[in-house]
């Protein structure tokens, strides 16, 4: 008989399936798991702490740096927050703007994932595949905010500004030749709501293209069907929220439960799994790509009908707009003051929530009173999965963590805040 060993092994931080700043201390008896703990804290950046020393409008960037996949969506909570305590609404067009491009990063943090599930599990085409689909969507967020990742877009009050009328056109360069320019182009010649609705009309058929890749595949489904199960109930013990409950069977949906801005004015359906396996909580994923595609159709039909304001017409909350600064004294302080010294928000407490990509994504904010937070706490939904890692892979071998960390979408800005 062979002798077995039991061997204490890191698996990261710098394991190329550790998911950025990860170190496990796997306990093994050969190669099945008989522990799993996972060692946080190496990308800690104190985001609660900091956002405690400086007003509450400058804080709105350091949001976008928690979950690097998913920034309107932690704006979104954080700007939910602070609307409570103040006690104000955004213009109904500023809710369909934020609701629109909640599911637009809701494509990209699934995008992002399937890919690098796949990639992970050994299927290497399918992410070059997602991030085709990334990069238009990438160029969205360019559109509105100037930048690809960190858009710090929303804003108290609504949102930085309208949607362009036109999309950024690609140049001729030594690189690509002018009739390549002008196929490149092609899509680019109207709005951002043009551009975004000739990709959601083409979507779903990519989507199909990754299923064609994945779904019904013998190796995938090995990899990943009974790997990592976790019941309904034991889901909702651990504190799991998003797909990783809703794969076990359980719908629950801030969306439709809680429903915030305009979504209880939306038509789109809460797919859920049924055994709480890896195979289920990809197959939740694909479904939410579709959902949130047929949301966004709405959001841009609704769009594209009703022009209106998209940020709050009050200069102590939201600054005045650039040519009336530049010509009126008061504006001018307006201006000043809420840039410097930002605004005081009532004593008090609030806690806003929304379901982010990974799950529910939720703000506790404090006020003394003053201009900048007393405590900031943030809910981050990958801490609860990340937590369960050892029960998920206890029994399964070294390559199944593999599997089962990467369908839990674990991002580590979130986790070590």
């Amino acid at each position: 008989m062979s002798e077995m060993h039991h061997y204490t092994l890191n698996f990261g931080p710098q394991h190329p399936a550790a998911h950025g700043v990860l170190r496990l201390v796997l306990e093994t008896e050969g190669e099945v798991i008989r522990r799993a703990d996972p060692h946080i804290g190496l990308l800690h950046r104190a985001t609660e702490k900091l956002a405690e020393t400086k007003p509450y409008n400058q804080s709105i960037g350091y949001m976008d740096r928690l979950d690097y996949v998913s920034m309107m969506c932690n704006e979104h909570g954080y700007v939910l927050a602070i609307e409570k305590l103040l006690g104000v609404t955004p213009p109904i067009r500023a809710q369909y703007i934020r609701v629109m491009f909640d599911e637009v990063t809701r494509l990209l943090n699934h995008l992002l994932w399937l890919g690098a599930h796949a990639l992970d599990i050994g299927a290497m085409a399918v992410f070059l595949y997602t991030f085709r689909e990334r990069e238009d969507l990438l160029d969205c967020y360019e559109a509105v905010s100037g930048a690809r990742m960190h858009a710090t877009y929303y804003r108290p009050g609504g949102v930085y500004r309208d949607l362009p009328s036109k999309m950024p056109q690609y140049a001729a360069s030594a690189w690509r030749k002018e009739a390549d320019v002008r196929e490149m182009n092609a899509p680019r010649q109207g709005s951002l709501l043009d551009f975004l609705k000739a990709f959601c009309d083409r979507f779903p058929q990519r989507v199909d293209e990754y299923e064609t890749l994945l779904t019904d595949n013998r190796i995938w489904k090995q990899r990943t069907v009974d790997v990592g199960v976790v019941t309904a109930e034991r889901a909702l013990q651990l504190g799991f929220t998003g797909p990783m409950l809703r794969g076990s069977g359980i719908a629950w949906d801030l969306r439709k439960k809680q429903p915030y801005e305009v979504y209880a004015d939306l038509k789109f359906d809460i797919p859920i799994g049924k055994n709480g396996d890896c195979y289920d909580r990809y197959l939740v994923r694909v479904e939410e790509m579709r959902q949130s595609n047929r949301i966004i159709l709405q959001c841009i039909d609704w769009l594209s009908k009703n022009p209106g304001p998209v940020i709050l017409n009050d200069a102590k909350v939201a600054p005045p707009d650039r040519q009336t600064m530049k010509s009126s004294m008061e504006a001018l302080i307006h201006h000043f003051k809420l840039f410097t010294e930002g605004y005081t928000i009532p004593a008090g407490e609030a806690y806003a929530a929304v379901e982010h990509p990974k799950g529910e994504f939720g703000v506790y904010l404090v006020s003394d009173g003053a201009n900048k937070p007393y405590r900031l706490k943030i809910r981050a939904p990958g801490f609860s999965h990340l937590a369960s890692l050892d029960e998920m892979s206890r029994g399964h071998m070294i390559a199944d963590v593999v599997s089962i960390l990467s369908s839990q979408d674990i991002v580590f800005g979130e986790i070590d805040r």
